[in-house]
């Protein structure tokens, strides 16, 4: 055991209890105690009640729904900073707002560069999060930021089920650098869904870039928000003669009618994480853990070593 074990602390916000309790006993640590105190007019309160002075403090925290758990995270971070805590790190599993990295159009924000400043104000030193909507929003950042690779819990996960024809799909332009990465641990052939929106969360049309024909299709992303992008193409590549199609995104934002629009699509099963918690389960919906993941990446910034080494894939 390290001799600084004893000087690490782990606390959870509200909206990733469940994850942070995993990252904890694979740790080898309980939760502390960070109680919420709320008030009738929707406002909250955090306070620590243990001692964290002096500490290396890692708050655990997924930021969807960003109104509350955003908020909360970056009070955590501020009463962590008053009580005297000697080193600060904000996990945050899902970066929220990470879609809004740019400016796509006149008069609009930018986002995830402003929940970086608002982290940084709050006082974090490090940021730990994964596959993060674009891997630039770590320059977001003038703070060391570990960005974690769900391909390390995907890959042996895609391995384990045999498929014989396998070939890797983006469902969009955008995500086409994610997949060809990912195509590199099979040697497989990347296809891409071309699309056109007519405005968020609603495809005008879509087209498949390759063959598909007799292959087994995997979908790879790293959010799935209405699913209406992975339902489409999921029909798309089945007319075209698709053995079978499944899809793999990091993050389950599963909004609005995702849940029913999954049930009704071609997809054979989404295979997910659990950084963000689901609303509900579903026989389509595999989950893999990220808790061990996160403990190793806690542990190796606890102790100054490579994370880097992490993400081998045997």
């Amino acid at each position: 055991m390290p001799s600084t074990f004893n000087n690490i602390k782990l606390f959870s916000g509200t909206g990733s209890k469940a994850l942070s309790e995993k990252i904890a006993k694979c740790y080898g640590k309980e939760l502390g105690k960070v109680i919420l105190s709320r008030f009738s007019d929707g406002e909250f309160q955090p306070h620590y009640d243990e001692s964290i002075r002096g500490c290396d403090v890692f708050l655990i925290q997924s930021t969807c729904q960003p109104n509350d758990n955003l908020f909360e995270l970056l009070m955590m971070i501020d009463a962590a900073k008053r009580a005297s805590a000697h080193y600060i790190t904000a996990v945050i599993p899902y970066f929220g707002l990470a879609r809004q990295d740019r400016k796509d159009k006149p008069r609009v924000a930018i986002g995830a560069k402003l929940v970086a400043n608002l982290l940084v104000a709050a006082g974090i030193h490090r940021i730990m999060t994964m596959d993060l909507h674009a891997a630039q929003i770590q320059g977001f950042f003038d703070i060391p930021v570990d960005h974690l690779d769900a391909s390390v819990i995907f890959v042996p996960h895609i391995k384990s089920l045999g498929l014989k024809n396998l070939t890797i799909a983006s469902p969009d332009m955008g995500g086409s650098y994610r997949a060809r990465t990912f195509a590199k641990f099979f040697n497989a052939e990347v296809v891409i869904c071309d699309k056109t929106r007519k405005r968020a969360n609603e495809i005008e049309s879509m087209s498949i870039i390759g063959d598909v024909k007799g292959l087994d299709v995997v979908l790879m992303d790293d959010i799935i928000d209405t699913g209406g992008t992975l339902a489409k193409a999921a029909s798309l590549i089945m007319e075209k003669g698709a053995n079978s199609v499944r899809a793999v995104c990091t993050h389950a934002v599963l909004s609005g009618n995702a849940y029913a629009t999954l049930e009704k699509s071609a997809l054979s099963e989404l295979i997910v994480t659990d950084t963000i918690p689901l609303k509900h389960s579903s026989p389509k919906i595999k989950v893999l853990s990220t808790a061990d993941f996160f403990a190793k990446a806690i542990a190796n910034v606890n102790e100054h070593a490579s994370i880097s080494e992490l993400f081998k894939i045997v």
